[in-house]
């Protein structure tokens, strides 16, 4: 086969920019390794930042997104039982929607369906040639048989474990990482959600995050050991921690239930530069992972694929290549500023292991400094509804 642009990873950012080239008469082939039902069976994030929000409209996959979502105009950060209320209105003239990333998946899917996108599923033995010439093109395997995709440009959207960041030579890649010394244990569970905004609560026994899906869906998250594993906590177990770090009156209102999901997720930061590699560029986790406490990881993917799309787009109508050339430092400018502010976020709310009298004073007075001042408390806002594209 052949086509203009090769994208590798079947996931919302591989879809997503399938469809925003696509809408602009640029072809594409989508390769993933794993089934559908496989990607679409993921729990991921839920919390939409307003540039997603916007791309998705102008993608055309909107429709069940703005009929379902719930916007949220705020969310609540608590420390013991004080609590802060961060009203998004006060500070910036945006919002966020819930909307879970299962289902803007769902949606990308649909719409490639329908429009005929190409996607293959169940690819193996990726491998990407000649991308730093004029000519490159990819090989993998499906059924056994050995397969060729020539194309002008790669996209690796692939994930962290992919093949696309690997393909740039060690020599010429430098990582940046920082692994966080605990993880997050998250349960899905049918029942209304403790409140109608996300809190963000830190303890003395650790963090925890009560999220949601829908009206009644709800997702939370308490702070656990790296070396725990899910066989060790109950429904029982998992709701007597969440009641005992949230503030003491959602506490009392939590309607608890069985879970229907439980997982435990390692944190880490993680960069890897450039973003671009000859005729390759890479989106998403397969350049730049976040931990999950600043709801940034799919939202820094769509800021990714808004560059790259448009960089492509002007490229195949006028011949244009500023933006190609100028992609990486692009994305890499936008993805460092999530990157601090997860990392922020992360240091904020958590009780790390050996930690200080200091540095445990340090966070009272950074979560008192927040609740005191509306500077602070505009900065938290501006990067949790997404920074400008």
């Amino acid at each position: 086969m052949r086509t203009q642009v090769a994208i590798i990873g079947g996931g919302p950012s591989g879809l997503l920019l399938s469809q925003l080239l696509h809408l602009q008469g640029i072809d594409t082939v989508v390769l993933e390794r794993k089934t559908k039902d496989y990607v679409l069976g993921r729990i991921r994030a839920g919390v939409l930042e307003i540039g997603l929000v916007n791309q998705m409209r102008a993608a055309g996959v909107a429709e069940r997104m703005d009929k379902e979502g719930i916007i949220h105009h705020g969310t609540v950060i608590s420390y013991g039982d004080d609590q802060i209320g961060i009203n998004f209105s006060d500070h910036v003239d945006a919002t966020v929607m819930v909307y879970g990333q299962t289902e803007v998946t769902r949606d990308l899917y649909a719409a490639r369906e329908a429009m005929n996108g190409k996607i293959v599923f169940d690819v193996e033995g990726v491998q990407i040639n000649d991308a730093d010439t004029d000519a490159p093109y990819v090989t993998y395997t499906v059924d056994g048989s050995e397969q060729r995709l020539d194309c002008d440009y790669v996209a690796g959207c692939d994930g962290f474990h992919g093949v696309s960041r690997q393909t740039i030579p060690a020599e010429t890649r430098r990582e940046y990482e920082k692994v966080y010394p605990f993880g997050w244990l998250g349960i899905l569970s049918e029942t209304p959600p403790v409140h109608d905004e996300l809190i963000y609560a830190s303890s003395d026994i650790g963090f925890a995050l009560c999220s949601m899906r829908n009206a009644n869906l709800s997702r939370y998250y308490v702070q656990c050991d790296l070396s725990d594993k899910v066989e060790n906590w109950s429904d029982a177990a998992f709701w007597d921690a969440l009641k005992r770090r949230i503030p003491e009156e959602h506490a009392d209102n939590l309607i608890t239930g069985p879970s229907i999901e439980k997982s435990i997720a390692p944190l880490r930061s993680f960069v890897s530069e450039p973003m671009k590699w000859g005729r390759l560029f890479l989106c998403g986790d397969a350049a730049h992972i976040v931990p999950p406490t600043g709801a940034k990881g799919l939202n820094t993917a769509a800021s990714d694929v808004h560059y790259l799309s448009q960089a492509l787009i002007k490229f195949y109508d006028n011949g244009d290549q500023a933006g190609i050339d100028g992609y990486s430092a692009k994305a890499l400018a936008r993805v460092w500023k999530a990157e601090r502010f997860s990392w922020w976020m992360t240091s904020l709310l958590h009780r790390f292991p050996g930690q200080s009298d200091f540095d445990f004073k340090m966070q009272q007075a950074e979560v008192a400094f927040l609740k005191d001042n509306a500077n602070a408390q505009a900065v938290l806002a501006q990067n949790y509804v997404g920074l400008p594209y």
